[in-house]
């Protein structure tokens, strides 16, 4: 199992070189060129709501993404540190911004994920998020002499 972990200041010209980068990741790994498009705009998409949710909340620290190459299957994990809580709720150090807003644009960013990815898992809580998306990858073809 080979990883790669990028981390990058929670800033929108940064996203552009993690879409970069796991494309590339993605490409070795064995993911169809086909699909490498979906992956783009997938980490693209993953980042940018990360990005976002540290700059609403005043998070210093950076959003992460792991790109784990396994046998069969290649994940991407982009990770923030904004606290979510259910709703009711009040985590502290939390944003005090309109929550309807933010609500409305996280539920955006996660649909076009949603769309992008078959294999999709959300998680979050009072010590941030986690998007993890997969996709198939296919053994490298035989060499023939």
């Amino acid at each position: 199992m080979a990883t790669v972990e990028l981390r990058f200041s929670a800033l929108p010209e940064h996203v552009r070189t993690a879409r970069l980068v796991a494309a590339a990741v993605a490409r070795r790994a064995g993911v169809d060129e086909a699909v490498l498009d979906e992956v783009r705009l997938a980490v693209g998409e993953a980042c940018t709501r990360a990005v976002g949710l540290h700059q609403s909340s005043g998070i210093s620290a950076p959003v992460r993404v792991t790109l784990i190459e396994e046998e069969k299957q290649f994940s991407i994990e982009v990770g923030d540190e904004a606290p979510r809580s259910a709703p009711g709720e009040t985590v502290p150090g939390a944003s005090l911004g309109d929550p309807d807003t933010e609500s409305d644009e996280d539920e955006m960013g996660l649909a076009v994920i949603s769309g992008l990815v078959d294999d999709v898992e959300v998680t979050a809580g009072e010590n941030g998020g986690l998007i993890r998306m997969s996709w198939p990858t296919t053994p490298p073809a035989a060499l023939v002499p």
